[in-house]
């Protein structure tokens, strides 16, 4: 019989991809939040918005879309916005294997963006009186949400994520953390039902207690569930209709099979290196995300959406004040002040130059997004790319430079405040300090 006992070093990396699985799990955004983001003055309820020049320098945002791609990135695409002037660009491919160039046109898996457009969702049928933001999960799905815990988790907690519910993606995929490729490749066609997530999330060790800030994609399936008993209708259709359709969105919309139907880039999942070399998941049944993280869309479509809702074109002034009203994401380090709070699908995020931001970011196996606006609307840069989790990680399992993540902050950071400029890789503002332990929360699967 085979010898099947670990190595030292079998058993050091097992270790370490657990560590890197959880890591990925118990996060809150998709990666395009590295350390080093400016600490912003005392935190408030709602943040202040973003100055930002006039115009949109086209050369500029070219060359930092170009230094992300040259950092290592395998394409991107993006739509930039001040006022009525608008900025498309793409850079690297769509496909290494043909070299399909990139379009900026390319519709893309958006993940957790997708939460936004669920929240608009909730907060119209809050408008309605049908549902109490403040009261308990459990006065509506007493079945799914039972005893205390439907007691004492409100609406409201749910869609801030410090309902103290845990995370289904774990329970949902168990090989990511000892086998991430086959754990996706056996999930590509994989039907899985909402009750289903629901259930392995709510079953799951709670990582935060209840009223913290804990991200989890429960709480979105279950906020799916809940448009579905007060609605009657599929949650997916509600939202097309009465938030997707509403916004004039031509090219956003939940998927209908495991294929994108419209032009795509390939999407590139490397899992921090434990899948060499990075594997094509743009095929994928994205059942698995629901109303948590399943939509397609454009940049600019994305841009459409949030200027349409922060200037208040989606929602009533009183459900988007509640939409904006916010709780730490997460827990600083001592001395240092938060600079993102998390309000109901929507956050806000201080950039290194100094401006305070409006919106979401998402990621699932292989694509990534992040859509920021000015509290106004009027500034706004979104952008996707194509190869997910390519951080690495040491021995220790703590993160090492990030020079593609730099790349992406500066990016953002200039096509936001009117300033981008082309950064040699190695060469951003934002420091390359090692991310604390439990800064690593706030990394996402999507």
């Amino acid at each position: 019989m085979r010898n099947t006992r670990p190595t030292p070093r079998s058993g050091r990396r097992r270790a370490r991809l657990a560590a890197v699985a959880s890591a990925a799990v118990l996060s809150l955004a998709v990666g395009a939040l590295p350390a080093g983001a400016a600490a912003p003055p005392a935190a408030s309820a709602t943040a202040p918005a973003a100055s930002t020049t006039s115009h949109l320098d086209r050369n500029a945002l070219r060359a930092s879309l170009d230094a992300f791609n040259q950092a290592g990135m395998y394409g991107a695409y993006s739509s930039v916005r001040d006022g009525s002037e608008q900025w498309r660009g793409a850079a690297g491919v769509a496909d290494i294997g043909t070299g399909r160039p990139m379009r900026p046109d390319y519709e893309h898996r958006i993940g957790s963006i997708t939460k936004t457009f669920t929240s608009v969702a909730v907060l119209q049928q809050v408008a309605e009186g049908r549902i109490g933001l403040d009261a308990p999960i459990g006065d509506y799905l007493p079945e799914l949400v039972p005893g205390e815990r439907g007691r004492k988790v409100t609406v409201r907690m749910l869609l801030n994520h410090t309902s103290g519910i845990a995370d289904y993606i774990l329970p949902a995929f168990p090989e990511l953390a000892t086998d991430p490729g086959r754990a996706l490749d056996e999930g590509r066609f994989r039907r899985m039902a909402p009750e289903e997530l629901a259930r392995l999330g709510l079953a799951a060790e709670p990582q935060a207690p209840r009223g913290t800030h804990s991200y989890a994609n429960t709480n979105y399936i279950i906020a799916g569930l809940l448009l579905e008993k007060l609605t009657g209708q599929d949650p997916e259709a509600y939202i097309t209709r009465n938030v997707i359709r509403k916004a004039g969105l031509r090219h956003t919309y939940f998927p209908r099979s495991a294929r994108i139907p419209g032009p795509h880039a390939r999407m590139y999942e490397s899992f921090y290196g434990t899948i060499e070399p990075a594997r094509d998941y743009s095929v994928y049944d994205m059942s698995w995300a629901g109303t948590a993280g399943a939509m397609v869309s454009t940049m600019s479509d994305l841009n459409d959406f949030y200027r349409l809702l922060l200037g208040g074109k989606l929602l009533g002034a009183a459900e988007l004040r509640e939409m904006k009203t916010t709780v730490p994401a997460y827990e600083p380090a001592p001395g240092q002040e938060v600079a993102m709070r998390y309000g109901l699908g929507l956050y806000t995020l201080k950039m290194p130059s100094g401006g305070w931001y409006w919106g979401h970011d998402g990621g699932v196996f292989g694509a990534g997004t992040w859509a920021l606006s000015t509290e106004d609307g009027r500034r706004q840069a979104a952008i996707g790319y194509n190869l997910m989790k390519y951080e690495r990680f040491g021995e220790d399992g703590r993160p090492l430079p990030d020079p593609i993540g730099e790349a992406l902050f500066g990016y953002m950071d200039g096509a936001l405040s009117g300033a981008p400029a082309a950064r040699a890789p190695g060469t951003s503002p934002v420091p390359q300090r090692l991310l604390a332990p439990e800064q690593l929360r706030h990394r996402d699967v999507f």
